[in-house]
C-alpha cells in the first residue's frame, strides 16, 4: 500500500507483504501465472445490515496520515476501546468506522462488508482490479504519494529505458527477463501492454531490492517514493518503466451509493470537508488597508499594477474602511478599503511588496483552512459517474 511510500521505511517491509493474497504467489520457476483467474467474491447483500461502514488502514504511515486528515477537516475518529477494530466519526452519526489491513480494505470494499474505503491507490489498482463496483471518489488526498516503477541493476550500464531492456539478448523463451514484484496483477498487465514476449513474475515476502543481488531475480517492479532505498541496494530506475501513479484515495462502492440509505449524503458531507481543507493547503489571506476615491478604482488599480498576482482566487476582494477623524467627522485624507486576497505561501512576500506599491499599509496574513466552493467538483462527477440526477441532490447543498 502507500504505507509503503513513507522514505523512513524499506520499499519492502514484511508487514506489508504478508498482506498479500496467497493465490498470488507463484516459484519463480513455476507454472505460469494468469492473474485474470481470481476466486469468485461473494457480495453481501445490501440489506444484510443497516449500518454504513468505512474501513480505513490500521497500521502503518498510511494509517496516520488518513486519521490526520479526517481530523483536520473535522472528522476526527473516535477509537472508544483501543483494542477494538471499530469507531466512530461523531461529526457523522450513523457510520462506523472499521481498522482494516490496506488489502483487507478494498477487499471489503468488494464484498460489500464495508461501503467507503481510504487506501492507496496502488493497493486498489493491484487487490481491486479494476472491478466495476469499486468508484474512486476522491483521486488525490495529498499523502502516500509514490510510484510504482522498474528498476533493475545499477552494473546493467547499458540498460536505461525500457526500450534497453525490450531489446536485451540475454533474455528469451530459454532465458526470460526474471522480475519479482509483489504487484503481480498490475506487473502481468504492464508486462502485456509494453509487448515483453519472455517475462516471468514471481513474489517473495521481506524486501524484494535484495532479489537480484542475490541472483533470485534480474530486477525489480515495486513502490518508489526517493529512490533511496533503490540506489543503496545498487538497483535504477529505468526511463518508460513507471507503471503507476500512487497516493491515498477515497473509495466507495458503486452498490452502496446507489442502494444503501445515507451513504451518498455522507459522501457529499465527507467530499465537501475534504475538498474545502485540501484546496486550502499552503494557502494565506493577505488583507491591507489601501487609499483611494472608491472601490473600483482601487480594484482597477490593483488589476493594472500587480496582474494575477493581486487577482486572488476570483478577484480581491475590496470593502470601506471607516476611518473618521480626531473630531469626529469623515477623514480629510481620503477613504481607505481594506483589500483581501488568498495567494499560496510561497507567494505572500511578493504579494505584500505589490500591495505597497500601490499605497497598501497594515498588511495582516494568515493561513486558510478552508475554501469551500458553490459544490466540490468531485461531487459532480460522481454524480455523472452514477448516473444520477444532480436535481435530486441540491437539497444536500444546505442541508
Amino acid at each position: 500500500s502507500a504505507t509503503a511510500c513513507h522514505p523512513s521505511r524499506a520499499s519492502g517491509s514484511p508487514s506489508r507483504r504478508a498482506d498479500r493474497p496467497p493465490v498470488l504467489a507463484q516459484p519463480a520457476h513455476g507454472p505460469k501465472h494468469d492473474p485474470s483467474v481470481r476466486s469468485p467474491v461473494t457480495r453481501q447483500p445490501v440489506e444484510s445490515r443497516d449500518s454504513i461502514r468505512m474501513g480505513i488502514p490500521s497500521k502503518g504511515r498510511m494509517a496516520e496520515d488518513t486519521m490526520d486528515l479526517l481530523a483536520d477537516c473535522q472528522l476526527k475518529v473516535r477509537k472508544i476501546n483501543p483494542r477494538q477494530y471499530a469507531a466512530e466519526i461523531p461529526n457523522v452519526p450513523g457510520m462506523e468506522v472499521w481498522f482494516q489491513r490496506a488489502t483487507d480494505v478494498v477487499r471489503k470494499l468488494i464484498s460489500g462488508d464495508v461501503d467507503i474505503g481510504i487506501v492507496g491507490y496502488d493497493m486498489l489498482r493491484e487487490i481491486g482490479n479494476e472491478d466495476p463496483d469499486l468508484v474512486v471518489v476522491h483521486d488525490a488526498l495529498g499523502f502516500g504519494g509514490c510510484h510504482l516503477a522498474v528498476a533493475v541493476p545499477q552494473a546493467w550500464e547499458d540498460v536505461n529505458s525500457l526500450r534497453d531492456l525490450m531489446a536485451d539478448k540475454r533474455f528469451s523463451a530459454e532465458r526470460p527477463l526474471r522480475v519479482v514484484t509483489a504487484y503481480m496483477n498490475l506487473a502481468d498487465q504492464f508486462f502485456k501492454e509494453q509487448g515483453f514476449e519472455h517475462v516471468e513474475l514471481s513474489t517473495a515476502d521481506g524486501a524484494l531490492e535484495a532479489a537480484p543481488a542475490m541472483g533470485a531475480a534480474d530486477c525489480i517492479l515495486d513502490l518508489v517514493s526517493s529512490g533511496t532505498t533503490l540506489r543503496e541496494n545498487n538497483l535504477k530506475q529505468i526511463d518508460g518503466g513507471r507503471v503507476l501513479e500512487s497516493q491515498g484515495c477515497l473509495v466507495a462502492s458503486r452498490t452502496a451509493l446507489l442502494e444503501r440509505p445515507g451513504t451518498l449524503e455522507i459522501i457529499h458531507e465527507m467530499l465537501e470537508r475534504l475538498e474545502a481543507h485540501l484546496r486550502a493547503d499552503g494557502l494565506f489571506m493577505v488583507t491591507a488597508n489601501v487609499r483611494g476615491a472608491s472601490a473600483e478604482e482601487v480594484a482597477t488599480k490593483l488589476a493594472t499594477s500587480g496582474g494575477q498576482l493581486l487577482k486572488g482566487l476570483q478577484g480581491p476582494t475590496v470593502a470601506p474602511i471607516y476611518t473618521p477623524s480626531t473630531d469626529g467627522s469623515p477623514s480629510k485624507e481620503g477613504s481607505f478599503y481594506a483589500v483581501s486576497l488568498a495567494v499560496p505561501k510561497t507567494r505572500i512576500y511578493e504579494t505584500v511588496k505589490e500591495l505597497r506599491k500601490n499605497g497598501g499599509s497594515g498588511v495582516l496574513t494568515f493561513p486558510l483552512t478552508y475554501v469551500f466552493d458553490e459544490e466540490p467538483p468531485r461531487w459532480s462527477a460522481l454524480i455523472n459517474n452514477l448516473g444520477l440526477d444532480a436535481k435530486d441532490y441540491e437539497h444536500l447543498k444546505v442541508q
